[in-house]
């Protein structure tokens, strides 16, 4: 049987400074938001709490790990802001 390859690109926008965000990759989106708002995590630890702004579901990790890195990407970020933003 094949293992659960499904993976999560998505985007946290802080809710106490909407301006930042942060991109990742998961297999379980809502686990790792738990994980972001509660656990010892370096850079969104000063934004908390965050909220999944963007989920996109892909097959594979490895398209989900290169979609992550483009936006993480000075390109994608410019992407992200001119395709995912509320304003």
């Amino acid at each position: 049987m094949r293992s659960r390859e499904k993976r999560f690109v998505y985007v946290l926008q802080s809710d106490s400074d909407p301006n930042k965000h942060y991109v990742g990759v998961a297999d379980d989106p809502q686990a790792r938001l738990a994980w972001h708002n509660k656990g010892p995590c370096g850079y969104t630890t000063a934004y908390r709490p965050w909220s999944i702004s963007v989920l996109i579901e892909f097959r594979a990790e490895a398209q989900a790990v290169r979609f992550e890195r483009y936006l993480k990407s000075g390109s994608g970020r410019a992407f992200a802001k001119r395709h995912f933003s509320s304003t």
